[in-house]
Parts: structure tokens; sequence; C-alpha cells
């Protein structure tokens, strides 16, 4: 897990990409199934299918009423060779982020941030497909225009 500054972040993602947000109340369930990996007291409250239906996986955000964490962890649809992927959550109003990037054959994170009473943005990356959700879970589920790309800059 690797925290960093959101403008720092920000800086070396910004770009047009592949992105998704928030689904809309009643949307299909995801793509993968939750794996418990944020830990005990820790419940999912929203989710977003990476690749086309989720084919990818899923992102998941989670959190614990009692510690007022956020955190995010990236699930694959199925288990398989190691690729790409990333978990990344960010408390809006702190500019507090943390995230976890590497070559993974099922998940990505757990990454925690401290967000009570705060809006998150949070996302993730299985291969070359992302999702991203701006400004969420601070009484709305609609995310904010996204202007993230993981791969911008990438060769």
């Amino acid at each position: 897990m690797k925290t960093l500054g959101a403008s720092l972040l920000t800086a070396g993602v910004v770009g047009a990409g592949l992105v998704a947000t928030a689904p809309a109340a009643g949307a299909a369930e995801a793509a993968a199934e939750y794996n418990g990996a944020c830990g005990s007291g820790f419940s999912v409250v929203n989710s977003l299918p990476v690749g086309t239906d989720g084919a990818a996986g899923t992102v998941f955000l989670t959190y614990n009423s009692s510690t007022g964490e956020n955190c995010t962890v990236t699930v694959r649809s199925s288990a398989g060779e190691a690729t790409h992927m990333v978990a990344y959550v960010r408390n809006v109003d702190t500019d507090e982020d943390s995230y976890e990037e590497g070559d993974f054959t099922q998940y990505a994170g757990p990454v925690y941030v401290e967000a009570r009473g705060a809006c998150v943005e949070w996302g993730g990356v299985i291969g070359k497909e992302q999702a991203w959700n701006f400004g969420s879970n601070c009484g709305s589920l609609t995310g904010k225009a996204s202007q993230k790309d993981w791969f911008a800059g990438r060769h």
C-alpha cells in the first residue's frame, strides 16, 4: 500500500480513458464478489464494474462506521495469471489518499482512508480496463465528471 499526495497522483494520471461512474440504484449485481479483504466491521457501500459489464472484475468501496474508514479493493472476475491492478481511495476533503499498484492474480488492496462525513474518490484498474468514481458516498451516489486515466503517460 502506498500513500501519495493527491496533487502528485492526479498530475500523473489526468487524461482521457475508459471510465465508469457509480451504477444507478437497482443496477445489476457486481461481476466479481466482494472478498472481505478490508476486514471485520467493513460493509460494501458501493461498487463499480471494471470492463464491459464488469467482465474484468469489480472495484468495491466499503465503510466501517465504528472507525470512519473507507476501504477499496479491486477484485478480478476470475483468478488467473498475474496482471496489472490498482486499488485507490481518497478523502476529497482532506486529500488523504492511498493506493496499491502491482501485478496480482486475484485482487489489489485493501487500501484505507479515514473519511467520516467526507466524500471519497475511488476506483481501480485491471489490465487495461479502469473504473473511477469522483466525490461519491457523501449523501449521493452520483459521481462527478471524471478526468482520471491511470494510464496517462505510460508507454
